[in-house]
């Protein structure tokens, strides 16, 4: 026999995932992991199993920015998508690819506007970054490709427009397949310049 969830342990998820949103959005926490375990900490939770999943905890982070700053979040959004095309127009030559919370529409006010750049060599990126006088910091993301494989790769943190941007540097061949998104487990979504400048006309 199959047990279902009780409506109690149900209510339990929502303020969980509501308590966790809402640190994301006040707190600048991007990690899903941090915010569940703080939410968890404040409302005396101590079984994991309770614990939201992270596409409830973005369900709850969408509906919190609609009913207490639609206004502020849209147009902060809207901020952050023409300052990531901006810099999309500027690395036109690796073809760049908006993924993460900027493209989703849950950017908070203090998230990084993550983008995918492809090159066969990732020093190409920098002195491209050089070459402008656009300061940046060198990094390494870690990136998860499948249930199995989590890889490092190259990355740069820069601003645009007084906007962070935290762009990942793959190999020509990694625009084939997105990586998995920490947020639901599937391939990334991923959007071109040009399906960017539709969101922003939209």
């Amino acid at each position: 026999m199959t047990r279902r969830a009780s409506p109690r342990s149900g209510n339990l998820r929502r303020a969980l995932a509501q308590e966790a949103a809402r640190i994301m959005a006040q707190h600048g926490i991007h990690d899903f992991l941090t915010a569940k375990r703080k939410a968890a900490e404040r409302l005396g939770v101590a079984d994991s199993s309770a614990l939201p999943r992270n596409t409830e905890i973005e369900d709850a982070l969408a509906e919190y920015q609609r009913l207490f700053d639609a206004n502020g979040h849209e147009q902060t959004l809207q901020q952050q998508r023409r300052a990531a095309l901006q810099a999309m127009h500027g690395l036109s030559q690796f073809e760049p690819r908006l993924v993460g919370p900027v493209l989703t529409g849950t950017a908070t006010a203090h998230a990084d506007i993550q983008l995918h750049l492809f090159a066969d060599r990732p020093e190409t990126v920098t002195l491209q970054l050089m070459d402008r006088g656009i300061a940046h910091e060198v990094t390494e993301r870690r990136v998860r490709l499948d249930a199995e494989r989590i890889k490092a790769y190259p990355g740069l943190r820069f601003a645009v427009d007084n906007r962070r941007v935290d762009a990942t540097v793959f190999p020509l061949d990694g625009i084939r397949q997105a990586p998995v998104s920490p947020v639901d487990g599937r391939p990334m979504r991923r959007a071109d310049a040009a399906e960017l400048k539709t969101l922003l006309d939209t």
